[in-house]
Order: C-alpha cells, then sequence, then structure tokens
C-alpha cells in the first residue's frame, strides 16, 4: 500500500530544526499519507550550542510542503502544565481527530551532579517528561475509540544502558518517560491504543563536534552514526497497521552501537 496512513491525523512534537529527528518523523508520517500537525519551541533550540534552523520555522515548514490540508503547525512551550492539553486540543480541532501521537521533543542539560540546580531539575522533569505524560492524557480524553488503531509513541534515550554524567537532569527526566511505557501502555490497552519508546541512541542531528563524530564512528557496526530516517522508518512502522500486537515497549534503535568500546 503506497498510503499506509491515509486518512490518519498525527501529532509530532519537537519539529523545529531540518536536520532534527522530529522533521524526519514528520515527512515519513506524511509521506505515509498523515494528516501531520507539528509543533515546535524554536527558543530551545536558539538557546543551544547547535543554534535553531538557519531558515526558521518558515524553512522547516516549506520543506514538508508547506502549510495546507495535511500539514499545521503549532508553537509553544511544553513546560507551560495547560501546554500539552492545548497542543493536542488544537490537533483535533485543525484535523477533525488525532490517531497518533509522537512525543518526540526535550529539553537538553548539560548539568553534572557537581553543577546541577533545582532550576534545571524541575526544567527538564517538566519538559521531558511531565510533558510526556500530560500529552498521553490529553491524547486519550480526546481519541475517538471508533477510530482504530491509536498509537503513542515516546522517545527515550540511553540512560538505561550506561552512565550519562555530564547530562543528569536529562538522563533523570528521560528515565521517567521509559519507566513510564509500561505502565501508560496497560493504562490504554484496552480501548486498542498501543503505547511504545524508541532509544534512537546517538543520532547526528548536527549536535556532535567533528571531533566526536570521528571517535564515536568506529563504535558503529555500520560504520557510521545514527541517521534521523532511520528513527522515522522504525516509527513509521510502529504507528502501521503491522504494529498492533506490540505495547509498552522500549525499543532501542541503536544500530548495534557499542558503548563498551568508546573510551
Amino acid at each position: 500500500m503506497s498510503n499506509p496512513l491515509a486518512g490518519r491525523v498525527a501529532l509530532v512534537t519537537g519539529v523545529s530544526r531540518r536536520p532534527g529527528i522530529g522533521f524526519a518523523i514528520a515527512r515519513r508520517l506524511l509521506a505515509d499519507g498523515a494528516s501531520v500537525l507539528i509543533h515546535s519551541f524554536s527558543e530551545h533550540d536558539a538557546q543551544q550550542p547547535w543554534g535553531a534552523d538557519p531558515g526558521g520555522m518558515s524553512a522547516v515548514i516549506e520543506e514538508l510542503g508547506g502549510v495546507g490540508q495535511r500539514l499545521q503547525h503549532i508553537d509553544v512551550d511544553l513546560g507551560n502544565p495547560d501546554a500539552p492539553g492545548h497542543v493536542v486540543a488544537h490537533a483535533v480541532k485543525t484535523f477533525g481527530a488525532l490517531d497518533i501521537l509522537v512525543v518526540n521533543h526535550a529539553h537538553s542539560s548539560d548539568q553534572s551532579l557537581e553543577t546541577v540546580t533545582p532550576g534545571e531539575l524541575d526544567r527538564a522533569w517538566a519538559v521531558n517528561a511531565r510533558a510526556a505524560v500530560l500529552l498521553a492524557q490529553a491524547f486519550s480524553e480526546r481519541h475517538d475509540d471508533a477510530r482504530p488503531g491509536g498509537r503513542v509513541v515516546l522517545l527515550t534515550s540511553g540512560q538505561h544502558l550506561a552512565p550519562m554524567p555530564k547530562e543528569l537532569p536529562y538522563a533523570i527526566s528521560k528515565g521517567a518517560v521509559h519507566q513510564a511505557t509500561r505502565t501508560l501502555a496497560d493504562a490504554l490497552a484496552d480501548r486498542g491504543i498501543t503505547v511504545n519508546a524508541i532509544n534512537p541512541g546517538p543520532v547526528d542531528t548536527g549536535w556532535p563536534s567533528a571531533e566526536l563524530r570521528e571517535r564515536l564512528r568506529p563504535a558503529f557496526p555500520g560504520g557510521r552514526w545514527g541517521r534521523p530516517e532511520d528513527i522515522a522508518a522504525i516509527v513509521g512502522w510502529i504507528v502501521s497497521e503491522d504494529s498492533a500486537w506490540m505495547t509498552g515497549q522500549v525499543i532501542n534503535a541503536e544500530g548495534g552501537f557499542r558503548r563498551q568500546s568508546v573510551g
């Protein structure tokens, strides 16, 4: 089938940079026939070393085909406790339904145990973990069970596979997302809604330095870092009908990344 998601409606959070995973996921779902509301919070990227998309959100939207019948956009800070419900409600109002929720956004943090602050712990929790649960809650409240095949996809990290000492708030908050996956899946299973998570491992979205990119490259059996399209392909399967028998799982989609070989 050329358009396996025809007639389906998706919300993808964290779509603010063309090299990003969220952009690749949105592009894949659109190509598969879904209507997509993309969420961004460009202010976060502007504060990070990699920066916001050079072309701004207008370039991101244009490369996805432009705002129209199957693509809409909303920019909001998901650290606001009211924002997750607002974004989900906007998706339903815009497209008339919501079948797929992809929680891709993240608040990055470079604080260690020595430097961690209460404010950064709270911010990482609010954006990464609390917003994920509130998005799932809003999706649950707004999803029309007469439309079969509801899907929730969370993105976690590799914090369960190895320490992340320089990213303590991030690791803690993403660990919460990981641990919530099975419980959220159980809460929605009787309604035919699946909940799964993906740990994408190291993906080159433009954030690594040239030195880090080369140093980690041999740790990948394929000789290359993960690409956003690699993760988008897995999301494409998880939200399809073919994945209906899988729920409550955290998938390590890392291309065989060998942490033990990294010096």
